[in-house]
């Protein structure tokens, strides 16, 4: 074998790795990091480059474990099988299409959870008692969220809480303190992500009612989720504009609001469920949506 080949070779398993690992959804727990971080510089004037990087290293290893180990569960429930894959939804196809052993996905899932957890150790080790509680909570609903929290319902709920987790967390390794700000960013950014899990899982309504997952698109039904959907949009952009008028975050940070069109754009979309161009057109303008509002948030405590 050449060296080109051997090159080309590589090329297509880290490819494949970087499949597996959805590195395009990885950005949502990036961008929570930046936020935490930013407001710690808009308060302090200060940043430890080191704890920042180590931050994202951590974070990152979290997210994808969860997304391995979901991967994984899904196929275990044969979810993947009886669903259309999209580039948004229905998970990779690295395991229903032979190209990654079950088992390896699982393993280096479990391999990422244990560096994500070591490295949220070694920031309890230094800061204590509320990075230890963050950390446990985090180690244990990654481990049973494709499980048991999936089945009681509580997905979404989970994503919210886990964006505000990583904002307070990110915030408090920075400044050794946990905030009103921190707190209101931390929310705004895990109902981004809920936004984004809620309308991904419209295509695999079908597939998940049949293995028994509780989604809210499930339990509440397509017509009602369009609404919520949009409700939580309402109160995303709501509270940039109150946080912004009771100066709980700068004025400048109303510049999130410019990823408005993409919103209104994926609500009319997803008001057309039905016909599945429609409805892959709606998860891409959520998922920009969700990123541009969230990046231009951190950018603007920094500003």
């Amino acid at each position: 074998m050449s060296c080109y080949e051997k090159f080309l070779k590589i090329k297509s398993i880290v490819f494949l790795w970087f499949r597996a690992i959805r590195i395009k959804f990885i950005l949502a727990s990036i961008i929570a990091v930046s936020n935490g971080i930013a407001i710690s510089y808009w308060k302090t004037g200060a940043l430890d480059p080191g704890y920042a990087l180590l931050t994202y290293f951590g974070i990152m290893c979290l997210h994808i474990s969860v997304d391995l180990l979901n991967d994984y569960s899904d196929f275990k429930r044969g979810i993947d099988t009886n669903t259309k894959r999209t580039r948004y939804s229905g998970g990779t196809g690295v395991i229903p299409e032979n190209l990654i052993n079950p088992r390896l996905i699982y393993c280096v899932g479990i391999v990422f959870l244990i560096l994500g957890g070591l490295t949220g150790l070694y920031f309890a080790t230094i800061k204590g008692i509320v990075i230890l509680m963050l950390l446990s909570f985090a180690i244990i609903s990654i481990y049973f969220y494709s499980t048991d929290i999936v089945n009681a319902g509580l997905g979404e709920l989970f994503v919210a809480i886990k964006g505000c987790m990583i904002v307070m967390g990110s915030y408090y390794i920075q400044s050794d303190t946990i905030d009103l700000t921190s707190v209101f960013v931390g929310i705004i950014i895990g109902l981004l992500s809920a936004v984004v899990l809620l309308v991904t899982s419209f295509p695999d309504y079908e597939a998940d009612k049949k293995s028994g997952r509780r989604t809210l698109v499930i339990l509440s039904g397509k017509q009602n989720s369009v609404k919520i959907f949009a409700g939580l949009i309402v109160v995303t952009s709501g509270m940039i504009i109150g946080g912004a008028i009771f100066n709980v975050i700068p004025l400048f940070s109303t510049i999130g609001l410019l990823s408005i069109p993409f919103a209104v754009k994926a609500i009319y979309k997803l008001k057309r469920f039905n016909e599945p161009s429609q409805l892959v057109s709606s998860m891409a303008n959520s998922i920009i949506y969700s990123r541009i509002c969230g990046l231009l948030l951190a950018i603007s405590f920094i500003v």
